[in-house]
């Protein structure tokens, strides 16, 4: 069963996160799905894999009714966040995906014949929720060559996708509550996957300037406060892309 978990809500805008599925088999990666509410529009996040349609369908529908979600979020290509579009693409109605134009190709192998693929330029655009602007923010190389994040300016959410995450058990906290005991949840994730110390920088340059209260991984813990300040600081210092010497 997922686990439904509200992140923010400030009058007809909220969001949400929906993962930490107990049921899932062990050797599927744990994924967090994350849902964006403005006036009566939702957004779906990286809407997970295949196997997970099912009970985030029965989770999804607890929260908002199915015809409200009018837009998906792909962050990048992996099967582990979004091989279940094909099944998304059969009950939703006239919805459109964001996703990097890099990816079109590929991400029609999972199916999709109905929902519109909407491509976002390589700078980012702006997306619409209901008048509520969200930014797409450029994350290329970490880890996919064409990759991005999105910021809600007025949660002052950033959704990460895979830079924050951590590979931890189902039942690990929500939210980073002891940022140096959980170094070492994420420290071979980022080393490995994240292959380019110049898009490191380049990410940090304009996340910084972005007012963050909240950073939403794929995977693992949130980090809020403090603890997202912590991240950012480790990972400038941390060197990424040596698993080859």
């Amino acid at each position: 069963m997922i686990k439904i978990t509200e992140l923010y809500r400030n009058k007809q805008h909220s969001w949400y996160m929906l993962g930490r599925d107990a049921s899932k088999p062990d050797n599927i990666i744990d994924t967090n799905q994350y849902l964006v509410l403005n006036q009566q529009q939702a957004l779906l996040l990286d809407p997970g894999g295949i196997e997970l349609f099912a009970p985030m369908l029965e989770a999804l529908v607890k929260i908002v009714p199915l015809e409200q979600v009018q837009q998906m979020f792909a962050s990048h290509q992996d099967p582990d966040i979004i091989s279940s579009l094909g099944l998304w693409d059969q009950v939703l109605q006239n919805a459109k995906l964001y996703s990097p134009w890099l990816w079109e190709g590929f991400i029609r192998h999972f199916g999709m014949e109905r929902t519109q693929f909407v491509p976002i330029p390589d700078e980012g655009m702006a997306i619409d929720l209901a008048g509520l602007s969200l930014r797409a923010v450029p994350a290329h190389y970490l880890h996919s060559s064409g990759n991005f994040h999105l910021y809600d300016p007025v949660a002052k959410i950033l959704f990460s996708g895979d830079i924050g995450a951590a590979l931890e058990p189902v039942d690990a906290p929500v939210f980073v509550d002891d940022f140096q005991s959980h170094i070492k949840h994420m420290q071979y994730f980022h080393q490995r996957w994240m292959p380019s110390e110049h898009a490191k920088h380049v990410w940090l340059r304009h996340v910084r300037q972005l007012d963050i209260e909240m950073m939403c991984p794929q995977h693992g813990r949130i980090f809020r406060g403090q603890a997202v300040q912590q991240f950012l600081d480790w990972f400038e210092q941390l060197p990424v892309g040596i698993a080859c010497k």
